[in-house]
């Protein structure tokens, strides 16, 4: 396969009429100042896939259902409640059905590559399916079919609270002994593509004890390790109760928190903190519209620049599944925290800033090689369309992308296959249907 591009974004900077040729899902050979040639896809504007460094599949199919305001004031926890009700019901076919219609939104957007933070693991009433990797398999199962890169990540939840504390009835199908979870890891390496990757998740401090969260990272090592951390107030002043620290500094302080750890969210920090993190080389799981639509705070993203830490953006919940979205939403909350412009660059372009930034943390966070167009590469590419045609810099390209209105996502390949093509997902269609069927039966 062939694709020529008027304009691309190569390892150093952008680059004119670039030509490049795909072979067993890598990118074969890239030539610049060429024209095409019969048979090429043409594009006008090529850059790599994002990573999508955090996901929940199956809270897509509730995206704009909880916003409706109870009695008393609503939260994160009355969220919560109702994600628990939500979880209980689903089938394992239902919940692929849903994964599906996540991942095809996913890689329209152009995201390229998932990190699935998994712990919907049991059957309803909590006890194990025969196969204990049936739900792992299902997300196994929709990645195949939609085409995206999974880095897995099957979280270990054994806990309700600090203490620990019993876990509730509401996180029953989430539950593992630690040799339980130890063996369904195993069963994952077994699902996995070429492309895929298989990593940890202790779910955050209130699930998991700083003992098993090091023991998880003695007995799994050179792996990606991802843990909620410091997304709630709450959160913060109940690990100040229970151990005198705060969760970001106590988890530095007690585990071995290194570059192949991702701290999803890390909302609330101090500076120490902030400094700590970067210094860590660990990458911030950043979370820009779910952290809006939940109402958790905003990001010391300034600070966290300035300290020279790694981050990358996810789309956790799902209620809305766009990579300008997300860059957008992260330089917006830091424009309003601290009422200047331009916030999340050190000089020069925002976009061009914000991009290549969550592209190489993202790419840290998932154990995969960073995305790129250049011979070796993994064919995940992204044509974005510009009805406006030359005439912009190249360097108001990524500005126009994710400020502006007129640059869209065009067609997407993802380890060199043609999935998006036209602003569509081949299997659309059908992943829709099912999605939808799936939907109406959950919510009957």
């Amino acid at each position: 396969m062939a694709i020529h591009a008027k304009q691309a974004l190569l390892p150093g900077g952008w680059a004119e009429n670039v030509r490049l040729t795909t072979a067993a899902g890598r990118i074969a050979s890239v030539e610049s100042q060429v024209a095409a040639q019969p048979g090429d896809h043409c594009a006008r504007i090529l850059v790599p896939g994002m990573p999508n460094l955090h996901s929940h599949a199956f809270q897509r199919g509730f995206s704009g259902l909880t916003e409706r305001r109870g009695a008393g004031p609503d939260s994160f926890w009355t969220w919560r409640e109702m994600m628990y009700r939500f979880a209980l019901s689903l089938t394992p076919d239902q919940m692929q059905a849903i994964a599906a219609m996540a991942f095809v939104e996913m890689l329209e957007a152009g995201y390229t590559r998932l990190g699935e933070f998994h712990y919907l693991h049991h059957a309803p009433d909590g006890r194990p399916y025969s196969d204990p990797a049936e739900m792992s398999g299902r997300i196994f199962a929709a990645v195949r079919d939609t085409g995206i890169a999974l880095t897995h990540l099957p979280v270990f939840y054994a806990h309700g609270g600090f203490g620990p504390t019993p876990a509730g009835e509401g996180q029953r199908r989430f539950l593992h002994s630690y040799d339980a979870f130890a063996r369904l890891v195993e069963q994952c390496e077994t699902l996995r593509r070429e492309q895929d990757r298989v990593g940890i998740a202790p779910h955050s401090l209130r699930a998991a004890s700083m003992a098993e969260i090091r023991q998880l990272a003695a007995d799994f090592p050179d792996r990606p390790f991802h843990i909620h951390i410091a997304e709630q107030v709450k959160e913060v002043e109940d690990c100040l109760g229970f151990c005198g620290a705060r969760p970001v500094e106590y988890l530095l302080d007690q585990a071995p928190v290194d570059p192949s750890w991702c701290l999803i969210h890390a909302t609330h920090l101090t500076s120490a903190e902030t400094r700590a993190i970067a210094a860590s080389g660990a990458v911030v799981g950043l979370c820009p519209l779910t952290e809006a639509n939940l109402g958790d705070g905003i990001f010391p993203g300034s600070d966290y620049l300035t300290s020279g830490g790694a981050w990358g953006i996810g789309t956790d919940s799902n209620v809305e599944i766009t990579v300008a979205g997300e860059l957008k939403q992260l330089e917006y909350s830091q424009r309003l925290a601290s009422r200047a412009r331009n916030v999340m660059t050190a000089g020069g372009s925002v976009g061009a800033a914000l991009f290549a930034a969550a592209v190489k943390g993202g790419a840290q966070a998932l154990s995969a090689a960073e995305p790129q167009i250049a011979p070796g590469a993994d064919a995940d590419l992204v044509a974005l369309t510009d009805p406006l045609g030359p005439g912009f810099a190249t360097e108001q390209i990524m500005d126009r992308w994710i400020f502006g209105r007129d640059l869209r996502v065009a067609d997407v390949w993802a380890f060199g296959v043609h999935v998006v093509q036209g602003g569509e997902h081949i299997l659309r269609g059908p992943v829709a249907a099912a999605y939808a069927s799936a939907l109406r039966a959950v919510l009957a």
